[in-house]
């Protein structure tokens, strides 16, 4: 499709509005991973909407009709992480009255989204990677091993990598957590979709009023620090400020210069909040946005630190990455492009198959159209145009797998080495298209 033209999904009740090339890009990929059973990892700026993102892949995957159960690993105690997660039994602690299933049962056999995983205590990660791994558990204070089948799903506005390097998260967690890495775009780099979710938030408001292109091209030209959230956020403070129904460039400039004031330093230093506001955004400038070193010269703990950024509504500095997503080498090997190409087959007694190809690896081709799969035992030669390019690609296949509508396997056996090069480059060219960030 177009980019420029918005489309319009239902996700868990909210409406998911995507009209630039990037987002459609990336939902393609979401799409993608949401057919695999691995972990995924979902990092991006805040408001920038990695909870609906999680909520496609639970959609989109074949436990849509199974739990998806969700939770803020930022938002519970410490001392509530372990018991919230992997349950507990009557007795275990003072309190504990009854026996509770954990977060981990009431997900079998659906996707349990691990929002700011970042936030998750040192001890807890142990027992998360175990569990990942397929060991049993036990609740708390229990007795009974219980295993359960769930897809994780995390997110993070963090830099887990840094996260590693200094020590803060496991490295082995954050390989396991990231079978599949997918990177929101912020807003700001999808100009379309600022146009297309403001007039979305507008129309919430009322139906009767619009904005005009030059407010429109207003809105395209703030950076959105707070991303789709703060978006709907002043689209709402606009519309109630509006006097008449089309709302102009002056309009959103006097909502965004209100909204920069409020947010100014040097704030008011009689109040208290405002003091403590301060010190924590200097923290941060005097570290370059280090969450970590911040918090050490406040001389708090990192996760006060963080429940400080939310209370005052404080984004720290976005990361550098652009790509959309990553792939393991592993992934890399079996990465199918969609094509629609003619292939054709000969078989052993040199009788020719003409079919259509519909995906294209470096190890092998999805065809269409094969007559008789009884036919194609045995090693066969093919020979195919390269999509976009010279190479006519001449090569020994097998077919692996076969059904009775025609849809077939194929696995490349003998290929040149230079025909090979040049469909791996095709592959990974197509990969990098897709957004993936390929392995080094």
């Amino acid at each position: 499709m177009e980019a420029g033209a918005a489309v319009q999904r239902e996700i868990h009740g909210t409406k998911f509005i995507v009209a630039s090339g990037s987002m459609q890009r990336f939902m393609a990929m979401v799409e993608r991973v949401a057919g695999h059973t691995e972990t995924v990892l979902i990092t991006g700026e805040t408001g920038c909407g990695k909870e609906l993102i999680a909520c496609s892949i639970h959609e989109f995957s074949y436990r849509h009709g199974k739990p998806w159960i969700d939770i803020n690993c930022a938002a519970l105690p410490e001392h509530l992480v372990e018991s919230e997660l992997f349950g507990y039994e009557k007795g275990a602690f003072s309190g504990a009255d009854n026996s509770k299933p954990g977060l981990f049962e009431l997900a079998d056999k659906g996707t349990l989204f691990l929002d700011e995983i970042g936030e998750l205590p040192s001890h807890i990660q142990v027992k998360l990677l175990r569990v990942l791994d397929g060991a049993p558990y036990y609740r708390l204070g229990g007795h009974r091993k219980i295993t359960v089948d769930v897809r994780i799903v995390a997110a993070t506005n963090q830099d887990l990598e840094a996260a590693v390097r200094e020590g803060r998260f496991r490295k082995d967690l954050f390989h396991r957590l990231s079978q599949f890495d997918l990177r929101v775009p912020p807003l700001r780099e999808r100009a379309e979709d600022v146009v297309a979710l403001a007039e979305y938030f507008l129309r919430l408001k009322s139906a009767e009023m619009k904005f005009s292109a030059e407010a429109l091209r207003t809105l395209q030209s703030h950076s959105w620090p707070g991303n789709v959230r703060e978006l709907r956020n002043i689209v709402a403070k606009i519309a109630m400020a509006a006097s008449g129904t089309e709302i102009g460039a002056a309009d959103v400039l006097a909502e965004l210069s209100a909204e920069q004031q409020k947010s100014e330093i040097p704030l008011p230093s009689g109040d208290l909040q405002d003091m403590e506001r301060q010190m924590v955004m200097k923290a941060l400038e005097n570290t370059g946005g280090h969450r970590a070193k911040a918090a050490e010269q406040l001389g708090i703990s990192r996760r006060t630190l963080s429940r400080k950024l939310g209370e005052y509504k404080i984004t720290a500095a976005p990361g550098k990455s652009r790509a959309l997503g990553a792939l393991s080498l592993k992934q890399k090997k079996f990465f199918r492009a969609k094509v629609k190409l003619p292939v054709v087959l000969r078989d052993s007694q040199g009788q020719e198959i003409c079919v259509t190809a519909v995906n294209l690896s470096v190890g092998g081709m999805g065809l269409e159209g094969l007559p008789d799969p009884r036919r194609s035992e045995g090693l066969m030669d093919i020979s195919f145009a390269l999509p976009d390019s010279q190479t006519r690609v001449e090569a020994k296949v097998q077919i692996v797998w076969a059904d009775l509508e025609g849809r077939a396997g194929a696995t490349f056996v003998v290929v040149e080495p230079a025909v090979y090069k040049e469909l791996q480059e095709w592959t990974d060219q197509r990969m990098k298209e897709e957004g993936w960030e390929l392995p080094l």
